[in-house]
């Protein structure tokens, strides 16, 4: 099958998030509340960026406000959206962190509320481009990147185009992210980009699959575990793999004479910048003063800051308390560092070919 993406469905941040993502009106500040007694049910990542969602703000959350969070993790948006799919009208979750597309996904299952944007008086200070997605069903609380993560003993200086990833050279030492993740759909792009497509008219998704297929004799395993791939650099058994993100390798990049890991978002065909949601099931258990409070404090700027540095994350609070390290880190992408560069997808087309974008990235790399 063939997708043909338009102007209008693959956008360049800074060129057209704006017209993607709704500037709210906020026209009241809610007070601080104990909220001792009440309890928050959510569903996190079960990776390195779960486990900061976490330790960052569900503890301090509840340290603040007495309410009990209890977490429910998994490995992936996909799994997250057939989770909620799964309650029907059983209210289970009150708040869920994901990625664009499965916020869109379940926004047109009909199953999520729109948040009261006058209850996230924290919204002031986020970039009016960040702010909402998904018809306004979802919260943007973070930037998820993704680059190339390579291996600073094969590579001296940082590869400059996915299309190293072909080389002979690496045979059996390259690795994908898994179908499932939202990485596999900007690596299908990235392909097609690399092919030649331009960024207002990417077509014939169909040579990115043909393509793929072609880096099978390189392609050592997936990146479903990151902690896999990390273990792997250590090893020197891989050489490079992407779309992926170096937020999964916060300590290993500190430290690259001993992980042999490096990443870049220096690359021809861009880095991919996908806005991070929280959202609120239309059917949950909790209370609605818990849930707005909870989701406001995402985006509170001290969080937003430990959140960055923690699991190199971008900030999307333009006021976000950040340290010189942070600051100075290559591999956290501020919202102004979002120019010709970054590629952003169209969450609702993305939303529309995900199921068999996936089938097809599975079959090309069998």
């Amino acid at each position: 099958m063939t997708y043909k993406l338009n102007r209008r469905k693959l956008l360049l941040a800074g060129a057209g998030i704006a017209t993607t993502l709704a500037a709210p009106a906020i026209v009241r500040a809610a007070g601080s509340q104990n909220f001792t007694g009440k309890t928050l049910n959510l569903l996190t990542w079960s990776d390195n960026t779960g486990l900061a969602v976490l330790d960052l703000i569900a503890k301090p959350f509840e340290e603040m406000t007495g309410a009990k969070v209890i977490a429910d993790r998994t490995g992936s948006t996909s799994e997250m959206v057939a989770k909620l799919r799964a309650t029907g009208s059983k209210p289970v979750y009150d708040v869920i962190t994901l990625a664009g597309v499965g916020a869109i996904t379940l926004a047109d299952d009909g199953l999520l509320a729109k948040p009261d944007l006058n209850k996230l008086p924290n919204l002031l200070d986020v970039d009016p481009r960040f702010r909402t997605g998904a018809d306004g069903h979802g919260i943007g609380y973070l930037l998820w990147t993704g680059g190339l993560i390579y291996n600073t003993k094969t590579f001296k200086s940082p590869p400059k185009s996915y299309a190293e990833m072909w080389e002979a050279s690496h045979a059996g030492r390259v690795f994908l992210p898994p179908s499932t993740w939202t990485d596999a759909l900007d690596t299908i792009v990235a392909t097609e980009k690399m092919l030649g497509a331009k960024i207002a008219d990417v077509a014939h998704a169909d040579a990115a699959f043909k393509k793929l297929s072609d880096l099978r004799p390189n392609l050592l395993t997936f990146g479903e575990n990151p902690t896999q791939i990390s273990e792997l650099f250590y090893a020197d058994a891989l050489d490079l793999g992407g779309v992926y993100a170096p937020a999964f390798f916060a300590n290993e990049l500190k430290d690259p004479a001993s992980s042999n890991m490096g990443a870049t978002y220096d690359l021809d065909e861009g880095f991919y910048a996908d806005l991070m949601y929280t959202i609120m099931p239309k059917v949950k258990p909790g209370d609605d003063e818990v849930v707005h409070a909870f989701l406001n404090f995402t985006l509170d700027p001290n969080v937003q800051g430990q959140l960055a540095e923690a699991v190199l994350n971008g900030p999307v609070n333009t006021k976000a308390v950040m340290s010189e390290a942070a600051k100075a880190s290559p591999f956290i992408i501020k919202p102004e560092q979002l120019g010709q560069n970054a590629v952003v997808e169209d969450k609702n087309f993305m939303a529309q070919v995900r199921e068999d974008w996936i089938k097809n990235y599975t079959r090309a790399l069998a």
